[in-house]
């Protein structure tokens, strides 16, 4: 699971985010410098990580089904 998430947005924590982090250890958490729309303020970063991270589970797959 990739997370990223606003750490100064006042709607959702990041003790909101950690808890995803704590439920799901294999997670990967990525706070920004953003309010809540995260995603508008550092989209190119966010959009990055989005392809790095589908990139290492496609290659995870396939590694696993060889």
């Amino acid at each position: 699971m990739l997370i990223t998430w606003g750490k100064n947005d006042g709607i959702f924590t990041v003790e909101g985010a950690e808890l995803y982090k704590r439920d799901i250890p294999s997670s990967e958490l990525h706070l920004f410098d953003t309010g809540h729309f995260a995603l508008e303020e550092e989209v190119d970063r966010i959009g990055s990580l989005m392809h790095e991270f589908l990139d290492r589970i496609q290659k995870t797959r396939k590694a696993a089904s060889a």
